[in-house]
């Protein structure tokens, strides 16, 4: 059987992570309030800001940048979008 959340993102009962994806209360937060399907759509949206605002991982301000993002992505507010992106017209 899926375990299920509440996810904080999409405000509704979806299929969870299978495991936290941080360690100690961080991961554990992610892991009993964000569905796997937001977590994955955050996956892919970090790729993107990394990879279009040339972030370095190994930068403790780009880390903390991307740290922050991640709250809003996760939480439904307003988060970062790289330069000049259109999302996709459905």
């Amino acid at each position: 059987m899926t375990r299920t959340v509440n996810c904080r993102k999409y405000k509704e009962e979806l299929p969870g992570l299978d495991r936290p994806p941080y360690p100690g209360p961080k991961g554990e937060d992610i892991y009993n309030n964000v569905s796997k399907q937001a977590w994955e759509d955050w996956q892919k949206h970090q790729t993107m800001l990394i990879n279009e605002r040339r972030l370095n991982m190994m930068n403790a301000e780009d880390r903390k940048f991307l740290q922050a993002e991640m709250d809003k992505f996760l939480s439904g507010e307003d988060y970062a979008q790289a330069e000049g992106y259109v999302p996709p017209s459905e």
